[in-house]
């Protein structure tokens, strides 16, 4: 039976650790918790990440490079994903976005593709 009163009962052992993580891009000390609770691996600031986690090939990654967020993502739930890639390997790997990530960088990565289209937009004019 556990006693509320001695700090190794297991009433205690479900607490909360709360990680940080150094960004690798802007140096921005950064909560592995967003301010809704969820977990995060990006910087809010400039939603850069570190590659620590193999999806190739399964469980953590000996990479450790910076992964550099280029697309946002639209899932059928109407949930938004942010789209790294990773600067050494090429992996590209999908996260939530955060309630608390920067929305105008958010909006500029969604846009990109309108700003540099493959072919000229006075097209359009002609339509």
């Amino acid at each position: 039976m556990s006693n509320p009163n001695n700090p190794r009962s297991s009433s205690h052992q479900h607490t909360l650790k709360v990680g940080t993580f150094t960004c690798a891009w802007c140096g921005l000390t950064v909560s592995t918790f967003a301010a809704d609770g969820t977990r995060r691996n990006h910087c809010p600031s400039c939603l850069h990440s570190q590659h620590v986690t193999d999806h190739v090939e399964g469980g953590t990654s000996e990479c450790r490079a910076r992964m550099t967020p280029i697309a946002i993502a639209v899932l059928r739930t109407g949930d938004w994903m942010v789209i790294h890639r990773c600067v050494r390997c090429d992996e590209l790997t999908s996260n939530p976005v955060c309630t608390d990530d920067n929305q105008l960088i958010l909006m500029r990565i969604a846009v990109r593709p309108l700003a540099q289209a493959p072919f000229p937009l006075e097209a359009f004019g002609t339509l």
